[in-house]
Parts: structure tokens; sequence; C-alpha cells
């Protein structure tokens, strides 16, 4: 079965079973301020796992598109990616866990779906702990489902915990369960979730029923959540005999390239060739979000997979400019699927040479450098951040390079140069992020109401051509970002804190009206990220009699009335990166 099949199979299923299917979300997450990625299909529906309404209902299913860095090291092994895709079902206070299990087990199992033998699956469960009890429901309905006791395996929060995704939020006990490749057990304590292999996770079960506060308190959720996740590159790899991902369809097109281009063959040094092909999928991706290489978060992250592909590509000879190469296979895996791929192919290739340009003509050098460092066995804070600032190495790539000489990097020292030399000190828990609210209070919740106010200002100001490029809402401040070629002046700036002080001093209803995305779209509502929108959605309008002056796709919240705001106040406007301002504005 292709991946293609299994997306088709597992979203008809659920359909089949009361669910609605709602498109995949970006991989720039909407409602969460504290990562810098999509790393999991329950980001775009976390206002809806802590009680707000869905306009689809109770029951969802989609495909979600995800990057997650934390397993980087392991890329390149049979199992782990930077990029991936999720299969989820979700219950937004409705079924609970005997449905949620018995389907899984039904689709894997069942003779017109997946029909895999039960005899290939393992089942691991939360063991319990101070903050919550052992998973003993759970445990009788997988009994009670033929999966004998020594194939269910009872595992800590580290392993049978999922969430929240950021640092608060919903989370919960997981049912996990793993299908036995057929390897033998590297030893005898060998279980699912060892690294050598023999057990690949290809579902998870998650039980939202806590919810992480501030303090580090798990306190019980009103609303009780499912939300379940099925890896598409993994069980496409088990469900066609492969014991890797990089042997199915989704990589063997990228495999092949890199291939071509190299001087030594893939089965001489896989593991390059895996890194590189995993780096660059995962940089398209990002790079079609319009996210550009640089020296902060989203861009650092960027950054660090492309120059760690041209690295590994320097290891199978591969001389020349390359990664753009890369792109057209890519495409073509997932032209059916992400038309924004195509969409922004040119700008995609553009960025890729300039970031590989860039990074070449110092490359070499850095590595002599790298050579000439003397150290008694850890490299300085001084030397990495010179490696760093004047040959492009990210930190990560020096440590790497330690690592292969049995070599130590002294991080503390690096960070504080980092921060004395160009004030970095932010990180990945502090970037640009897309429609991002740090929190739901009321402050919060009045700057997100005035930031609809401020790009409708915008938009009458500067021209109807101006889009949101992203946000970063606190109780403190909004930080907005929009496209405009151009430093505004003064009288611009003023005209626009007027538009949206004029609104507030009217004191104007904020209302919504739940809608088809087609109708959204016929009525000219704003929506930049459409992607991540079902079939109905909301409409926030802001008007003054007939006159609408703001009409926005919303996923909210917002106040009920302008009046509350206060007074609008813009404290910078400066450039973001090219074609894009970037506005800093408060409420006083």
């Amino acid at each position: 079965m292709k991946s293609s099949g299994l997306r088709k199979k597992f979203l008809d299923f659920f359909k089949a079973n009361g669910h609605v299917i709602i498109p995949g979300a970006s991989l720039i997450p909407v409602n969460d301020p504290t990562v810098l990625f999509t790393t999991a299909g329950m980001h775009p529906l976390v206002p809806f796992l802590i009680g707000e309404k869905h306009p689809s209902g109770k029951r969802l299913a989609d495909v979600q598109k995800c990057i997650r860095t934390g397993d980087i090291d392991s890329v390149g092994d049979s199992w782990h990616l930077t990029f991936f895709e999720m299969l989820g079902n979700w219950s937004l206070g409705d079924y609970w866990k005997k449905e949620a299990i018995n389907w899984s087990f039904e689709f894997l199992t069942g003779r017109k779906y997946l029909n895999i033998p039960i005899e290939k699956l393992n089942i691991t469960i939360f063991a319990g702990d101070s903050d919550a009890p052992k998973d003993e429901e759970s445990t009788a309905i997988w009994q009670q489902l033929g999966i004998p006791d020594e194939r269910i395996y009872f595992l800590p929060k580290e392993d049978n915990w999922w969430g929240p995704a950021g640092q608060t939020g919903p989370c919960g006990p997981c049912t996990e369960i793993f299908y036995d490749t057929g390897k033998e057990k590297c030893d005898l304590s060998c279980r699912p979730g060892c690294s050598c292999g023999k057990y690949a996770e290809i579902w998870n079960d998650v039980f939202m029923e806590f919810n992480k506060t501030k303090e580090g308190k798990y306190e019980p959720l009103k609303q009780k959540n499912v939300d379940t996740g099925m890896g598409v590159e993994r069980t496409t790899a088990v469900l066609n005999g492969h014991n890797n991902i990089y042997e199915t369809e989704l990589f063997l097109p990228i495999i092949k390239k890199i291939e071509e281009l190299a001087e030594i063959k893939y089965q001489s040094q896989p593991l390059n060739y895996r890194v590189i092909a995993d780096h660059l999928k995962a940089a398209t991706f990002i790079l079609s979000e319009n996210i550009e290489p640089s020296n902060i978060e989203r861009g650092y992250v960027l950054r660090r997979l492309i120059r760690r592909a041209i690295r590994h590509g320097r290891k199978i000879g591969i001389k020349n400019v390359f990664t753009f190469k890369i792109v057209e296979p890519v495409i073509d895996i997932y032209k059916d699927i992400y038309p924004e791929l195509k969409k922004n192919k040119d700008f995609i290739e553009e960025q890729l040479v300039r970031e590989e340009e860039k990074f070449n003509k110092t490359l070499e050098r850095g590595l002599k450098e790298f050579e000439n460092i003397q150290t008694s066995g850890v490299i300085s804070g001084q030397d990495s951040f010179n490696l760093y600032q004047t040959y492009g190495f990210p930190i990560e790539m020096t440590e790497e390079l330690a690592k292969e000489k049995n070599l130590e990097v002294d991080l503390d020292g690096f960070k504080k140069e980092l921060e004395k030399h160009q004030n970095l000190s932010r990180t990945a828990t502090a970037g640009v992020f897309k429609g991002g609210m740090a929190d739901a209070g009321l402050e919060t919740t009045k700057l997100h109401t005035a930031a609809h106010l401020m790009l409708a200002g915008l938009r009458k100001v500067l021209g109807e051509d101006v889009i949101q490029k992203g946000s970063n809402i606190t109780a403190e401040r909004l930080r907005f970002d929009f496209s405009y070629k151009e430093k505004m002046t003064p009288e611009q700036i003023k005209k626009v804190e007027d538009f949206v002080n004029e609104a507030i001093k009217k004191d104007l209803s904020v209302k919504y009206e739940e809608m088809t995305l087609y109708r959204a779209k016929e009525i000219g509502a704003m929506g930049v990220f459409d992607s991540k929108y079902g079939q109905a959605v909301k409409v926030y309008i802001i008007s003054e009699g007939d006159e609408i002056l703001s009409r926005e796709i919303c996923g909210g919240p917002h106040v009920e009335k302008t009046g509350i705001l206060g007074c609008f106040k813009i404290q910078k406007e400066e450039s973001s990166s090219a074609g894009v301002r970037r506005i800093k504005a408060v409420l006083e």
C-alpha cells in the first residue's frame, strides 16, 4: 500500500465513523507561542481542546504535516524524521478511551483496512505517578481485544504521556501501538521504544484529561478529549515490509536524485544520504511557508538543516551547489497533497542556492580553522563563537565535529559570547508567531482584537495589497508583521492609529458568524491561514452600521465591544525581512 492509499483509507474510515474531515494546518503554529513549528496535530486545535466550540463539530480527522527537531541526532536511523505527516482523529468532549482504542485496533487489524496480524502489535500504557494514576482502563480494553499481557508494557511519563506541546496546556496519558518488525531483540531489556529498530511506533492514542498550569500543576480538564496520531511514513514502511522509512516512495526518488549527484553510492553511506534527504525535504516545506534562513528563531532552524545537509553532501563527494536540485523530487512526491510546494518552487530554490553559496564560501576555511583550534579536550566558547560568527557554523555543527574527534564544547561560554556580541538571547520559545497569542487572558484578548482593527487600518491607509504575515501577542504588547515594501511615514502611522482609536471610541460590537470557508471567501473575509480551517469557519466582524471595518476568519478569542480596549499606540515600525514590515503597538 502506498502512502496515498493509507491517507485515503484512514480518512474514509473515520468519516464513516462520524468524523468531519478538516484540512491540515500550516507548519507555523497559530495557538502556541512556546514553539516554532507545528510538532503535532494538536497545535491547530488547542483552543478547541480547552473548550471552545469547533465549527465542524466534536469528531474530527485530518492529515497534519509536522516538523520536530528534538530527535535530529537520531535522523538517519530506521524511523526518525524531521518532517513527517500525522494522520489524526479527534474527540472534543465526545467519545473516550473505549471507542478510540477499538477504532485504532479495527483499522490496524481489519481485513478491509490495514490487515496487520494481531501478533505484530505491542502496546505501551502509562504506568502512573504522583500526578496521575496508572491507566487501568486502557489496559482492560486492550486485554479484551486479545493483546496478551506479555505484549503490554507499562512505561513512565517520559514514554507514555503526551503534552503539553508547549510549556502549558492540554495533556494526558497515552497508549502507544508498536509494530514488531521481526528483528531479533538487541538484549534482554529490549522493548517498545528501544532504539535498535525492532519496534516501530505507528499509532498513539492520547487521552487529554489534564491541563498543565504555569506552576506545573496538572488540573483535570472540564472537557475530556481524544487526540490520536498515526505516522504516515512509518506505517507505509511496515505495510510494505520495509524495516526503515527510506525505502518507501516517500524517499526513494530523493535518494535516487542524491545518488546522481554523489561520488559514493547509497549502500556505502546510507546515513549521509538519509540526513540529506530528510533535512532538505524539511527545508523545502519550511521554505514553502516563506520562512528564510537567518540566525534567529525559525530561520535558524532552517539554516541549521540546510547547512547540515551540505556538510553531509561533502562527505559523499558532492562538490557543487546541489541543495536546490532536491526540490523537484520532493514536489513530485507531494504535488497532489501540498500545492504550496509547487506554487513557491522558485522562492524555495532561490533561497537554497543563496544559502548554499553563502555557506560554501566559508565552509572549507571554517573546517581548516576547526582543525587548527588548540584544545586540551574542550573547545572554548570564544573558538566556537568564532566558527559561528566568521564561518557560519551553527553551534550544533561545531558539536558534531567535536564529537567526531572526542572533544567537548564549552556551550555556556558560547552562549555568553553570543549574547555579548549579537544580543541573540531570543530562543525557540520567543519567536515571530503566526496569529500567536501568549494566553487567552483579557489583556492579550484586547490586543488581539486591536490587531484586527490595525490590519483594517493598514489596508485603508497603505492599500488592499497589505496582508498579515505573522504576529506575537502578549498581555503587554502586540507585535505584527505585514506585507509592505516601504517604511511607513509618520503621517501614515498617525492615520492608522486614528482609525483604530476612532473605532474604539465608537464602542462597536465585535460579532462572529459561522459559515463555510467558501462563503467566507465569497464575502471577502480576510484569512491568511486558509490551510488550517475546516469547511466551517468563524468570521469575526467589526462594523459601523452598514460599513464593515474588519471582517476576518479567526479562531478567537475577542472582546465583545471595542470600547474596553483603551488607547491604541504604535510604538515602533521597522523592517522585519524583505518586503515585510513590523509594528509594535500597545493599549494604554
